[in-house]
């Protein structure tokens, strides 16, 4: 059994259709890349699969159950812009998902059991490069590091699905290099399931084992709401050549001039 089903998926808001026919077999431990031209529903896939959306008609599910309806434990996301706590230190901001997942009431762990989750907060600030800043506030650091410390936020919950929205289009090429590397690392370390938006191909190349292309393959010039975008590339990276990839920027090129039109 796969451990993650998507079978005849369609997402609609009314008379707006934004995915269509969505078909696909994950397996544990798989790095999916998304990457199409803006609008055509990556990020609301995304959104399916935290379950902050529901499906409209097919079916979504995670180890032959439907998916929950509501985000849990068992799923972290990262965005492009940081979501960290700006009035927590870097190390309350890594603990503070330990605090709420043992005490929602509360929100606050007390004696061993705070002595306990801290050091596994250590440990994940040493692993993404933090120790040195963890009782700096957010706004004292910078971009790439607030992204590090997004990322050990959600790697410290140990989610099954990992869910990334663009998280390092903000940032400069060199630090991206370095965010590439660490992610990487941490997800061979893990075993996560990841599922990664990106509006740059070569980088969804480089992460990922598998490459999901998002397009529209049916458009109504006189209703553009009319259809949605499916999975018009599904690719294991490493048996990719340079054509296929050249043709893959061609046809999101004329999409993107479609959309501009």
């Amino acid at each position: 059994m796969s451990f993650i089903t998507v079978k005849n998926l369609w997402k609609e808001y009314g008379a707006q259709v934004v995915l269509e026919n969505l078909n696909l077999e994950i397996k544990q431990g798989e790095f999916c890349t998304l990457v199409g031209a803006s609008g055509c529903g990556k990020s609301t896939f995304l959104k399916m699969l935290l379950g902050q959306e529901q499906a409209s008609r097919g079916t979504l599910n995670l180890e032959g159950e439907p998916f929950p309806p509501q985000p849990d434990r068992n799923r972290g996301i990262v965005f492009q812009r940081y979501s960290v706590f700006p009035h927590l230190s870097v190390r309350e901001n890594v603990l503070m998902g330990l605090e709420l997942e043992q005490k929602p009431v509360l929100g606050k762990l007390f004696g061993k059991a705070r002595r306990e989750a801290l050091v596994k907060v250590d440990a994940m600030l040493e692993a993404v490069g933090l120790s040195g800043a963890a009782t700096k506030w957010p706004h004292e650091l910078s971009g790439g590091m607030q992204q590090r410390l997004a990322i050990a936020q959600s790697f410290l919950m140990r989610p099954r699905v990992l869910l990334l929205d663009e998280p390092f289009g903000a940032l400069d090429p060199g630090i991206r290099s370095d965010m590439h590397q660490l992610l990487l690392r941490l997800w061979k370390e893990t075993g996560t399931t990841i599922f990664m938006v990106t509006h740059d191909l070569h980088e969804g190349f480089h992460l990922g084992t598998r490459l999901l292309v998002f397009d529209k393959v049916r458009r109504d010039p006189h209703d553009p709401q009319a259809f949605g975008a499916t999975i018009t590339y599904d690719l294991a990276i490493g048996k990719t050549d340079q054509h296929l990839l050249e043709d893959i920027e061609t046809d999101l090129s004329k999409t993107a001039r479609i959309q501009a039109a």
